[in-house]
């Protein structure tokens, strides 16, 4: 009787441990509107000819600030952008260490890469030739949105409240491989292989009283259903709109897969954008309303940036004929390339790559990788954290380039090294780069200190 007495004593210890752990988070969310002020260059698509003329939708940057028992913080930044670079990352994250104590390494900065909001300085900076004003308005903006990030985080540490966390996935179906659609397009009796990632992760942020205080939610697909000239955050926009709807007071944050070759289907109308959004926001809804897990803690965050190598750059006198090519984007890399040549500076020879991991207790890996992820990573981390439940963002912390996979770098294309001259960058990259980068994580989520 003792021995049972015992064992008794020891399983509701454990059951009280494990229920205080889960009860010990306290969580901070803020936002703030970064909709520019006035007319501006849009980004994404080369094609636009004239800047902003007014706004569908305005875009919102979202920080949400978790904090465990044992004090250990972390902030995931969401924006409605096209995506930021290093450059811009750094400066906020190191405005924000003083009045938060959160360094670097444990602050996540995701875009959602609409195709309907402003140029950022310093992304695929090769694509747009402004005029003195044009690039005025885009310099002004950078220093406004640094400003809003720096205050959305301070803002969202100064909440700390206590609650609870817990996870559920669903799944959406819009997002088509564009890849294999494009194939088809040429040539109808092709298979090309067609992956997608209909997979909609789902964190549920909860205050004591059970409340819903924030919802963060991701899917990995391109925001490029719309390519108008009105500011918008397309599906991801409506989809966070229509949530923030239905539960006033709850805050909700997407933040993006690795969607680099998915397109939503169908596009080009703003009421599909709305239609996806919506059916995005049912998704979510869904695992609300259903079963989800418990996210205890601790919380432990790693971070580190991987070179990966570019293939050799064009020598000089490839450049000299590239700078008359008639691509005219080929153009402004060759006299970019030739210009620092001039300088004495030599040319890129690699690209870090950030790549992040939290983890939550045993209960969920969130893994961020930089620049534009393509699917097939998604879905060869799931099988290699089989068993585990694991969250995969790309367009994290530097969107620096497309990042493809064996398979794409090999079939070549857009993603596979064509789209590399809007970044300014000569391309594609050298074979290995995906084991790098699954090793890295892999790595990381073995290891977080």
């Amino acid at each position: 009787m003792r021995f049972l007495y015992l064992l008794l004593i020891v399983g509701l210890s454990w059951v009280s441990s494990e229920a205080a752990e889960g009860a010990d988070w306290r969580f901070g969310i803020a936002q703030r509107e970064i909709t520019p002020s006035g007319s501006i260059w849009m980004a994404g698509f080369a094609s636009r000819d004239r800047p902003s003329q007014g706004v569908l939708q305005p875009l919102w940057a979202k920080a949400l600030v978790l904090e465990d028992g044992q004090g250990t913080r972390a902030a995931i930044v969401t924006m409605d952008l096209i995506g930021v670079d290093r450059g811009l990352s750094e400066t906020v994250c190191r405005r924000v260490l003083p009045a938060t104590g959160i360094p670097r390494q444990r602050i996540l900065l995701n875009s959602s890469h609409t195709h309907s909001g402003p140029v950022v300085a310093g992304v695929t900076p090769l694509v747009y030739d402004l005029d003195a004003d044009q690039q005025a308005a885009v310099a002004a903006y950078a220093k406004t949105l640094e400003d809003r990030l720096v205050e959305v985080i301070e803002a969202a540490a100064k909440d700390l409240r206590p609650g609870t966390l817990a996870f559920g996935e669903g799944e959406c179906k819009f997002a088509a491989n564009r890849r294999a659609m494009r194939i088809l397009a040429n040539t109808p009796d092709a298979q090309p292989p067609a992956p997608v990632d209909h997979g909609v992760p789902v964190l549920v942020i909860r205050g004591e009283d059970d409340s819903l205080r924030g919802v963060l939610f991701g899917y990995a697909c391109h925001n490029t259903t719309l390519a108008i000239f009105q500011i918008n955050g397309d599906y991801a926009g409506f989809a966070q709109a229509a949530l923030e709807e239905k539960h006033p007071g709850a805050t909700a944050l997407f933040m993006i897969g690795c969607g680099a070759d998915c397109n939503p289907h169908p596009r080009s109308e703003v009421e599909l954008a709305r239609q996806h959004g919506q059916s995005l926001a049912t998704a979510v809804e869904a695992v609300l309303e259903g079963a989800v897990e418990p996210v205890r803690g601790p919380l432990e965050v790693a971070f580190e940036e991987v070179e990966l190598k570019l293939v050799d750059p064009p020598g000089k006198e490839e450049l000299e004929r590239l700078a008359d090519d008639k691509n005219v984007y080929q153009q402004r890399r060759a006299k970019s390339f030739l210009g620092a040549l001039a300088a004495g500076r030599s040319l890129p020879a690699s690209c870090r790559c950030p790549v992040q991991v939290i983890r939550l207790g045993n209960d969920l890996v969130m893994a961020a990788l930089g620049g534009e992820v393509c699917v097939d990573y998604a879905l060869r981390l799931r099988r290699e954290f089989a068993g585990q439940r694991i969250w995969i963002a790309g367009y994290s912390n530097d969107v620096f380039a497309y990042v493809p996979t064996e398979r794409v770098l090999e079939e070549g294309g857009y993603e596979g090294g064509e789209a590399m001259v809007y970044f300014g960058l000569p391309g594609p990259f050298q074979s290995g780069l995906e084991q790098q980068l699954i090793d890295t994580v892999k790595r990381l989520a073995a290891s977080a200190p």
